[in-house]
This record gives structure tokens, sequence and C-alpha cells, in this order.
């Protein structure tokens, strides 16, 4: 009987165009890959690798390096014997990247995001989580036991009306994501700050589509917007733009940090990071942080292929962001395009429901900083070849 229920439900998904398949990579991660099976020469289009660090030697370098010296893994969690000195120094290095107190290692910022709310808040608070927030920090929220509010998405009104309503509660805490990564818009964190400091509220921000590329210097969307002093706790990855192989964090106020080593569950019952992952991600923050080189050339390529593809008649959604979503609404013509750019070497993924609501499927194209101006031109030139044979283009 289970058997046959789930084979319906598969069913069921495959019948409405939804079902992901997984394509299975034969190389490294980088701009230019080899699939499995013999295709070679394809344009990546769709990885979070928004600085390139995924391969770079440097980091590869590091990461051997630290696996050598360090093992393979501590077979522990961090309060009984799984923490190492490269796991303090890049704690240390985080928070004096993000200009914080002090920061706490997770295995992935969906734990990160788990372990929060939890730790921090009680019956007596109150979270208000923007309604597009990402799946980790709506089932973070989850977790936690106190009272709920969602405010409709980046609405600077319902978000000051659930803070009105949330007076009656001892903390306010303000979540949202710096920038969406199924939209590509970025949190309107200026006016959420001073919303936060009018109704005396907490700001908390998820930065994995932001840490290492948005600001002047990478630091994030509150860098970028001018609010650095104003957000309390930033959660990011170190499994996107800061090398790209695994972890997460939190970090803030050094009182929070450490009740989160006291009581976040995801910390506490967790493996500590292993060595190479911890090696690989110290050494993207030291190249960040001696030059914004690459992190500024993504503002170019990113403008490149939004003004291009626009003038190719597509509807690319959110704004100045390496997420650029190729809106289509149904989610068969964003499977099918998807397929047919790869058979012309580019590799892009088609998002539909339940990734994104029904009616809203588009293929989420990613810009990285190890893209040529050639390659980006070839992308638009692939995509508006598909996009007329399957009739998303006059």
């Amino acid at each position: 009987q289970l058997r046959q229920r789930l084979e319906k439900e598969l069913e069921d998904i495959r019948g409405a165009g939804t079902w992901k398949n997984e394509r299975v990579i034969a190389s490294r991660q980088g701009p230019h890959l080899r699939l499995a099976g013999g295709g070679a020469g394809i344009l990546n289009f769709c990885a979070n690798n928004y600085l390139g660090l995924s391969s770079h030697p440097e980091v590869i370098r590091a990461s051997v390096e630290a696996l050598e010296k360090f093992g393979a893994g501590l077979s522990s969690v961090r309060f009984i014997c799984g923490t190492q000195s490269i796991h303090k120094d890049l704690e240390e290095k985080i928070a004096c990247f993000h200009q914080r107190e002090d920061a706490i290692l997770y295995a992935s910022c969906f734990d990160a995001n788990a372990g929060i709310f939890e730790a921090l808040l009680t019956p007596e608070d109150a979270v208000l989580s923007d309604e597009l927030n990402h799946a980790s920090i709506i089932d973070g929220i989850r977790l936690c036991k106190a009272n709920k509010y969602r405010y409709k998405h980046m609405d600077m009104q319902d978000l000051e009306a659930k803070l009105q309503e949330t007076q009656k509660h001892r903390l306010r805490l303000v979540a949202t994501d710096g920038a969406f990564s199924m939209d590509g818009d970025i949190a309107p964190l200026r006016e959420i700050c001073q919303l936060a400091q009018k109704y005396h509220a907490l700001v908390f921000i998820d930065e994995c589509h932001a840490t290492g590329f948005l600001g002047p210097n990478g630091r994030g969307t509150d860098e970028l917007l001018g609010v650095m002093d104003k957000v309390t706790i930033i959660n990011s990855t170190l499994g996107k733009a800061l090398g790209g192989a695994a972890g997460g964090y939190t970090t803030g106020p050094k009182p929070l940090i450490d009740l989160l080593r006291q009581r976040s569950r995801p910390y506490l019952f967790s493996n500590s990071l292993p060595p190479a992952v911890v090696g690989c991600a110290s050494k993207a923050l030291d190249l960040l942080m001696e030059s914004n080189a690459i992190a500024q050339s993504m503002a170019a390529k990113t403008q490149r292929f939004r003004s291009k593809m626009t003038a190719a008649g597509f509807t690319i959604s959110g704004k100045d962001h390496p997420i650029c979503p190729v809106m289509l609404g149904d989610a068969r013509l964003a499977a099918v395009m998807a397929e047919d750019m790869l058979n012309r070497g580019i590799y892009v993924i088609g998002f539909s429901y339940p990734v994104v609501p029904k009616g809203k499927a588009r293929i989420r194209v990613q810009i990285s900083a190890v893209h040529s101006d050639e390659d980006i031109d070839r992308c638009v030139e692939a995509f508006t070849e598909v996009g007329r044979k399957h009739g998303a283009l006059p």
C-alpha cells in the first residue's frame, strides 16, 4: 500500500510537469562543465558560485592543507571533542568580516536558521517574517514558541501594522532574507530598520544570496544599503560565494552567540564542520578581504545579462542582482525550455511549484564573476532562439 501510494504521488508530480531531474556533473564546479555521459563544453548559468571560488586554486590548496593537517573530520560535536583551532579562527574571521562581535559555525545555513529562533524566542516574544522568506527561515520559525506574524512581501505598510499589533509582546524580531533567492529582489533594509527602531524591534537577515558580492566590500545587503549598525543578527552560508562547499553561520552580539553554543540544537547535536571545508572557506574570506575586485566585477556582468535579455523581450524579475529569473509562468514551458537550452550547451534549470508559487514558473539564471562577456552573450542568444521556438517570444 505504501509503494502504491508513493508511486501515485510521484506520477502526479510528473503529470504536473514539476518533476526535478538531477543532472550529473563529471567535472569541477565552474562556468564551464562536463556532464556525465559525454556532455562537454557546457556553459553553467545556474550555480551559486557567485565569485567563482569553488574551483579557485588557492581555495582548493587551503582545503587540502587543512585536510592533511587536521584530518577528515572530528567524529564529534563541538562541545565534546569537536572544536579545533581552525574553527575558532574562522569564526573570528567571519565576525571581523561582518564587523560583529562574534560568530558560530553550523553544518549549513539551514541549520543556522533552524537553531536561532527556538534558542532566542519564547512564548512572550513575537517574530515577524516576510511571506517569501526562504524555507529554512520558515521551518526555523515553526520550531520556536514565539507568536508568529507574516507580513506581505517587502510591504512596509503591512510590516508597520504588524509591528503595532505586536507591541504587547516582550521582544519583537523582524526576519527577512537580505536578497530573495527565487526573485532576485533585495529587501528594503533601510525602511525595515527605521520601522524596527520606531517600534523597538530587532532585525534578523539571511544573507546567503548576498554575502561576498553585495555592497562595496561584499559584506552584504546591510553594507549595500548602509545599515550595518542597525541589523542585529546575520545568518549566512559558506556554501555559495565563500568557497561553495558547505557550512553556515550566525554572527551578531557575543551574548547571543554564547547562548546559541548552549542551546542551539543543530549546533549541539551535529558533527563539527569538516576541516577541509573550514580551510577553503577561510581562504575564500582572505581573498575577499584582500581585494574587492572580484565582488565589484559582478555588477557589470549582471547588468549586461539583464539589459540584453530585456531587450530581447524577456521579463527578468528582481533588480541589480546576479540572480536573474526569466519569468515564463507555465511549469511545462520552463522545463522544456531548460532542456532545450542544455541541447544548445547552456546549463539552466526551470523552477516551478512547490519551489515557487503556482503560475510563476521561471528559469533562474545566475551570473558568476568568472563568466566572460562572450559566455553571457552566448546564453542570451540561446535564450532568444529557444524562446521563439516555444512561443515565449514573438
